[in-house]
């Protein structure tokens, strides 16, 4: 897993291939985590599944209920299948993006 943070954010990269281990490896660690923006980049597979991401429900739960943003990334998935309590993009570039407008509509109270 490859760490990185700038400012607000941290983007957590997959570099394994074992997305149960990177799972765990998240939810070990998540106490480091939980104060920053979390963006999960899982851009590099080409195998992942809806299936697969809902796995992060547990996670995505967790981190929103604290305010933060969690959003994953993943470039080729069918978008429409994805569940709403998930935000899933298909570029690091969106997932900022998302992340930013997020934060101006928690400055804003909404």
């Amino acid at each position: 897993m490859k760490v990185d943070k700038k400012g607000h954010t941290t983007v957590l990269k997959e570099t394994k291939g074992d997305l149960v281990a990177f799972i765990e490896n998240i939810s070990n660690q998540y106490a480091s985590y939980k104060d920053q923006n979390l963006i999960l980049d899982l851009s590099h597979d080409k195998k992942v599944t809806v299936k697969d991401v809902i796995n992060f429900k547990n996670l995505a739960k967790q981190h929103t209920k604290s305010k933060k943003s969690f959003v994953i990334v993943v470039d080729e998935l069918e978008f429409d299948e994805v569940p709403e309590y998930l935000t899933v993009v298909p570029s690091l570039l969106e997932a900022h993006d998302i992340i930013e407008m997020e934060e101006i509509e928690r400055d804003l109270g909404f």
